[in-house]
């Protein structure tokens, strides 16, 4: 039986991936994907195995991805892998007495590509948490020059950034963008042993992913651009997410390190002042777009109006989730804070142990409901806890955001004056960014 064969999940893995990606997080995808046809998809590696998934979501269409040899051997990450059919790759630093069979992994790549299938690979080589793109592998490029010169297969070699707010957190935001196909076909007919081909085709597509990622120098810079981006989005008006967002992140990113070299004391100012300004804002529950609105207490009325309609009508349904749902629930947390688990698995293991417990869970009751009571009660709650654990994560969701829009009326009326020093303070920030980014 061939890999592809054993690959039965395949059919069914957008869906699953779609599914689970949006249940973990506040998930978004941008751009556009070829649906059909072969293609080969690079992404950066943030984020272990959740990157797969995420990808996959994005695109729209199942994805092949080539995976570390390790993750066969594991029981529980093995299995998922090959019901994936991700194709195992020998990497030097597990185990170099193996690497002679990467030879067999791009055979195995090139007829994936020649079916017309979508293959995935992350360039970086390893998921890190680093705040920038790390040194890409040449594979992708070997590969594509490999597969068009040797098997005469012409495929897109197609981007896909993945951009966490804080990766490891359930129900945080995610967002994937799609970006325009690396042009390569002047490079196409020179194969995988031309040096300098390899060498040009992957400087191509890490100026692709660069297009549709964010990359600071250092770690400790991201808050502070984030922050300074709010500040900047939220005196103009402008979109607050999705690749607008990250467009202006990386034009921050950019006169920032422009800055650093040409004006390092007015960058060391700003800094300073950006980070005080959100330290205050989060030591009162805010952010800077908060400064504009939930002051006029008959907006704010009728919306905590619809909240609370919204609790009284499915808060039983909730409050009995929790109950029914509180031992997986509490296991996924236990399992995904081991120290053994590092913080670029976390999400994974979170994701993957998480959905193990709740379908284990949900089976048992099920099948104690058919034998303690009937087969109907049985196949109604194998039916129905499903919808109930999402409803019970809808209310939780929905109950935050009211107590949060509370905290939000009640701090902005109560202190007028100090909204109008930070509004003010918010502004002159502002202006200077705007002034920075206009700057040649």
């Amino acid at each position: 039986m061939s890999q592809r064969q054993r690959a039965w999940m395949l059919p069914f893995l957008t869906r699953v991936c779609g599914a689970a990606v949006r249940v973990y997080y506040r998930f978004t995808a941008e751009g556009v994907a070829p649906r059909s046809g072969p293609v080969l998809f690079v992404a950066n590696h943030p984020n272990s195995i959740v990157d797969a998934v995420v990808a996959t979501a994005a695109a729209g269409r199942p994805i092949r991805f080539l995976a570390k040899a390790p993750l066969f051997e594991e029981q529980l990450m093995g299995w998922l892998v090959r019901a994936a059919g991700a194709i195992p790759v020998y990497r030097r630093q597990d185990d170099p007495a193996l690497m002679e069979r990467n030879a067999t992994v791009f055979e195995a790549v090139h007829q994936a590509l020649a079916a017309g299938d979508a293959v995935g690979i992350f360039p970086e080589g390893l998921s890190h948490s680093e705040p920038s793109l790390a040194r890409l592998r040449t594979g992708a490029a070997r590969i594509s020059l490999g597969a068009a010169n040797r098997e005469e297969i012409r495929f897109p070699i197609v981007p896909i950034g993945i951009i966490h707010r804080q990766k490891e957190r359930f129900r945080s935001d995610t967002l994937a963008l799609v970006g325009p196909p690396v042009g390569w076909t002047d490079l196409a007919g020179r194969g995988e042993d031309d040096v300098e081909a390899v060498r040009e085709l992957t400087r191509r597509i890490e100026a692709a992913l660069r297009e549709v990622t964010v990359n600071v120098e250092r770690l400790e810079d991201r808050p502070m651009i984030e922050c300074a981006e709010a500040i900047y989005a939220s005196e103009l008006g402008l979109e607050m997410s999705g690749e607008r967002r990250v467009y202006r992140l990386r034009q921050a990113t950019e006169t920032l390190t422009r800055l650093r070299r040409e004006e390092p004391e007015r960058v060391e100012r700003l800094s300073d002042d950006v980070e005080s300004f959100g330290w205050t804002l989060d030591v009162l529950g805010l952010k800077p777009g908060d400064l504009d609105r939930a002051v006029r207490l008959r907006a704010a009325a009728g919306w905590s109006l619809k909240v609370f309609g919204l609790l009284v009508l499915l808060g039983p349904l909730a409050a009995a989730g929790h109950v029914v749902f509180f031992v997986p629930y509490q296991a996924t947390g236990w399992i995904a804070t081991r120290p053994r688990v590092s913080v670029e698995r976390r999400s994974s293991w979170k994701l993957l142990a998480g959905a193990a417990l709740y379908l284990t869970w949900i089976a048992l009751i099920s099948v104690a409901a058919g034998l303690l009571l009937s087969t109907g009660w049985g196949v109604a709650a194998l039916i129905g806890l499903p919808g109930l654990a999402l409803v019970t994560q809808f209310v939780r969701e929905r109950w935050r955001e009211a107590r949060a829009q509370a905290h939000r009326v009640r701090l902005l009326r109560r202190t007028g004056d100090v909204r109008e020093r930070l509004l003010a303070k918010r502004r002159s920030l502002a202006r200077e960014l705007d002034g920075l980014r206009g700057r040649p």
